[in-house]
């Protein structure tokens, strides 16, 4: 058997990543690795829905210019049964980068230009 356990991203201003990914989606560190010369650090964000699949936050302390995305289209995506709230709480966040009414979706980005799917539950 094979089981999601986690995907990495990894961010330039720690700090400000995991106090976006707290405000915006809840989610908060449930472990963390350390170098002991101190040259990385790994936080583990969990939801508070009891998911096992973690988002893994990479800091790299050597790292002196924000991360190149590039041309990718690769995301994250959650579900949610709260969608309108959330919908409105980014939209003041100044978070949301694209909506796409048709398909009844929207992305938000991270402050290192990831894109996050946020998509309702759906009967």
């Amino acid at each position: 058997m094979t089981k999601f356990y986690h995907f990495n991203f990894n961010v330039f201003d720690l700090e400000k990543s995991l106090q976006f990914y707290k405000e915006a989606l809840n989610l908060t560190p449930v472990r963390e690795k350390n170098a002991e010369d101190g040259s990385f650090k790994i936080v583990f964000l969990g939801d508070d829905a009891g998911s096992d699949f973690q988002l893994e936050l990479t800091w790299l302390r050597d790292r002196d210019t924000p991360y190149n995305l590039g041309d990718l289209e690769y995301h994250l995506a959650f579900r949610t049964d709260e969608y309108e709230k959330l919908y409105a709480k980014h939209k003041e966040m100044g978070a949301v980068c694209f909506e796409n009414p048709k398909m009844g979706v929207y992305f938000i980005n991270d402050p290192d230009g990831y894109w996050i799917e946020i998509v309702p539950v759906r009967s």
